[in-house]
């Protein structure tokens, strides 16, 4: 089968960054299905993993998390899917990943395709969905609501970094499914137009200081911050600007964290890592099928849409490259999204 990997670590702009190969098909067993894979996403994740995880023994690395594809096989404990379902997913970084035409994925992990949506708008949003989703109502625990019959609360929402992919859809999701006010940032008109039609109520410039523009809102204190990335630039603002008892969450990898600062204000912290439930076979990994599934049901009513930013082609190492540069120069809206082989 088709797939594409690397052996070093090498800058993006090295032919041998990522390479076509073809390797052996595998084989279902347990609780895998086998998944002919019809579209990926890429997300910061795979060009993180590219730069920092070199092969052992010259062995092949294959990079990403997100997929849709069709299930062809099934091991003998799979209980939840057949032969020929349609599925999208994340997956698992501790496993071979879905830049190839097949790939093992534990159903677990695994949601039913949205039925509206083409397999590059579906491919999309797994990894994104799940960590907005977990980041909100797991960590944050914002009060979650019918998108039907949503009330008003005095939850205050701050999304710092908004227009990218998970801070697409996180927008997506408090203002379908939470009551909360939500203000989002945003620096380029581009990207402050696009979190405005995902929903946030207010946007700031996170290239100016956060807290006169905040305070000019007329808002109540902050009650829940999701911090999508520079938190450890803008910790003593998350500080200034919650209420007590306010709750801070992050997905990115400051270096330093002065975590002392919070207990004046009773804050707390919390760090968001969605493969953590895959990587170490937790109890309660098939939340991901559930929430991936109840995802895949907003999606088909209408409450929620594509985060897709960019078709960028076949799924190949000469695209997957420009997806890898685009994602590491950090100025791309929405998510990359490639389709076929």
């Amino acid at each position: 089968m088709k797939a594409i990997g690397y052996k070093q670590s090498l800058p993006i702009d090295n032919e041998d960054a990522l390479i076509d190969v073809n390797i052996p098909k595998p084989s279902a067993n347990g609780h895998d299905l086998l998944v002919k894979v019809a579209a990926v996403g890429v997300n910061p994740v795979d060009y993180k993993v590219r730069q920092t995880r070199s092969s052992e023994e010259n062995e092949l690395n294959i990079l990403g998390w997100d997929a849709v594809g069709e299930v062809v096989a099934i091991g003998e404990l799979v209980e939840h899917y057949a032969i020929g379902d349609n599925v999208f997913y994340a997956g698992d970084i501790t496993r071979s990943g879905s830049n190839a035409e097949y790939q093992l994925v534990d159903e677990r992990i695994v949601g039913v395709k949205p039925t509206n949506l083409s397999n590059a708008d579906a491919a999309a949003l797994p990894l994104t969905a799940i960590t907005a989703w977990e980041l909100l109502f797991e960590h944050l625990s914002i009060d979650q609501q019918s998108p039907a019959d949503i009330e008003k609360s005095d939850d205050v929402l701050l999304v710092v970094g908004a227009a990218g992919g998970v801070g697409s859809i996180l927008l997506q999701l408090a203002a379908t499914l939470t009551g909360a006010t939500i203000i989002a940032t945003a620096s380029r008109a581009s990207s402050q137009a696009w979190v405005k039609e995902l929903g946030a109520h207010h946007v700031v410039n996170h290239r100016e200081p956060l807290t006169p523009q905040i305070q000019a809102l007329g808002l109540k204190p902050l009650t829940h911050i999701a911090s999508l990335n520079n938190t450890e630039s803008y910790f003593d603002t998350y500080i200034e600007l919650l209420e007590p008892f306010g709750k801070i969450g992050l997905i990115d990898d400051p270096s330093v964290l002065d975590v002392a600062k919070i207990k004046p204000k009773s804050l707390s912290l919390h760090w968001e890592f969605m493969f953590a439930r895959s990587m170490h076979a937790a109890s309660h990994m098939g939340e991901q099928r559930v929430l991936l599934n109840r995802l895949s049901k907003l999606l088909d009513q209408g409450y929620l849409k594509t985060t897709a930013g960019k078709n960028l082609g076949l799924i190949n190492a000469q695209n997957l490259r420009r997806a890898h540069k685009e994602l590491e120069s950090r100025t791309s809206i929405g998510k990359l999204v490639l389709e076929g082989f």
